[in-house]
């Protein structure tokens, strides 16, 4: 896309967050990746490193515990070396001023309230909380990182993320479902919308909808604004357009 067209759309979409009193942003793995984590379908992403099927499925978790302990051990570890970008902070800003309403994320990292989003609705759980399996009693980190059993019944512990198999946490959907059906406006930024249920959200607004991501998804047909680069960047522009248009 050309500089000025991009520009221009850019300006555009700061005028409609400007004007909307009811705005929800939806991310996605691409949101997170200028942080430093990986994201999961590109070459350089987690499932062309290893099977998800082989890691993060109940049957996994249940059969082989070790290999899938593995798996959210090194991504746990690798959250240490990561913060949020500023386009998160951007986020955050918005949120404070009264011009976002809810961050619908599907990423499990929690960057976004580290950047210090309060309304975050985590649709795929968060890796950065822990139970057991079996009974659902809570478990810390140190107890998960140095592969303890549950304290209580002895069996299997976990993070809190949505394994593939389990139905989303029915709090954050609803809260997703009921935020984008009020929205006027909804935005969504680094999800190429492969994975269902979450990919439905977007068509539920009778809002206006943009479309913020690295590459061209096939999707874009579905929303009235498509602005093609990477989260960080085009957060921080479009914060940049809106302070311009502040009197």
């Amino acid at each position: 896309m050309q500089g000025a067209v991009k520009t221009d759309k850019i300006r555009e979409l700061a005028q409609w967050i400007a004007d909307s009193a009811y705005t929800v942003v939806l991310t996605g793995a691409g949101c997170s990746v200028d942080a430093g984590i990986p994201d999961f379908r590109s070459p350089e992403g987690w499932w062309r490193k290893i099977d998800p099927m082989k890691v993060a499925t109940v049957d996994a978790l249940e059969n082989n515990y070790p290999l899938s302990w593995e798996f959210y051990h090194d991504r746990i570890k690798h959250l240490d070396t990561v913060k949020p970008h500023p386009g998160h902070y951007v986020l955050a800003r918005l949120e404070e001023r009264g011009k976002l309403q809810l961050v619908a994320t599907q990423n499990v990292d929690g960057l976004h309230q580290m950047a210090g989003n309060r309304h975050v609705a985590e649709l795929h759980g968060s890796i950065r909380s822990f139970r057991c399996h079996s009974c659902l009693r809570a478990a810390t980190r140190e107890q998960f990182m140095a592969k303890e059993p549950c304290p209580a019944c002895g069996g299997k512990l976990r993070p809190n993320v949505v394994l593939f198999g389990e139905l989303l946490p029915e709090d954050a959907w609803s809260r997703a479902m009921d935020a984008v059906r009020q929205a006027e406006l909804v935005i969504v930024i680094g999800t190429s919308l492969q994975v269902y249920p979450v990919n439905q959200l977007p068509s539920m607004t009778r809002g206006k909808t943009a479309l913020l991501n690295k590459e061209e998804t096939g999707e874009e047909h579905r929303f009235d604004l498509f602005i093609p680069g990477r989260a960080a960047p085009l957060l921080t522009e479009i914060g940049e357009a809106l302070e311009n248009l502040r009197p």
